[in-house]
């Protein structure tokens, strides 16, 4: 029986177009300037510190800092430090209206129903949980945070590791058996399965794709009962 459902975002609830033809393009046009008038306040100032670690170079000034990031964007590296800075600056884009979170428009009514039912929903994605919660907080369906009972992003493990999905596991103190992860990646699937996960492949745009995990098209094709089996 599946008590829990874990969903990714990109692909999944939301359009991957969303995200790298409005998020990532926000992020990189204020970057520069929000890290130059923000990089003394303590959330800022511990992103930061964090990306030293990172890049190990303790000594980094913010002019490298700012390079070393607009580098990690250039190559899609799933940085932490990245992630947190980009959610920082889309929570001011969200607050002023400058856009709304994308939802694919199965994904609320289906949440719902599920949060009805009395199944936990949580989110895993390499966004930041901050940035989590501003889509779906901020969202073209409404504020959504309420369905969700808590989200994971890379501090708990990369998404194509067998580990993370324990980690998550263990967190949630779930049989794996009992979660379900939605997944438009192949990639993600195989490692929550590894983890002993049930799984369950978005197929958003008409690919041809191999079926390598049970495949819907939106929410509303997803069977709890018949992927428990």
């Amino acid at each position: 029986m599946i008590k829990t459902v874990v969903t990714d975002i990109e692909g999944t609830t939301s359009d991957i177009r969303f995200v790298h033809q409005v998020l990532f393009p926000y992020a990189r046009e204020r970057l520069s300037e929000f890290l130059r008038q923000r990089e003394h306040k303590p959330e800022v100032a511990a992103a930061l510190a964090e990306l030293r670690l990172e890049i190990a170079r303790p000594g980094a000034t913010i002019a490298d800092l700012i390079a070393a990031l607009f580098g990690f964007m250039d190559e899609d590296r799933k940085s932490t430090a990245l992630k947190t800075i980009q959610g920082m600056i889309w929570r001011e884009g969200y607050l002023k209206g400058d856009f709304q979170g994308h939802l694919y428009p199965d994904v609320a009514p289906q949440l719902a129903e599920w949060r009805q039912r009395g199944i936990s929903l949580y989110v895993y994605s390499s966004g930041s949980v901050e940035a989590q919660q501003l889509l779906f907080g901020y969202s073209e369906s409404g504020d959504l945070r309420p369905l969700f009972d808590g989200y994971f992003d890379t501090r708990v493990g990369a998404k194509r590791q067998a580990a993370s999905y324990r980690n998550i596991a263990a967190r949630l103190q779930c049989l794996p058996q009992e979660i379900l992860f939605l997944s438009d990646l192949c990639q993600e699937l195989d490692a929550a399965r590894e983890a002993g996960w049930r799984t369950c492949q978005l197929i958003r745009d008409p690919v041809n794709c191999p079926r390598l995990h049970p495949q819907v098209n939106h929410f509303q094709q997803i069977d709890l009962q018949e992927l428990a089996l």
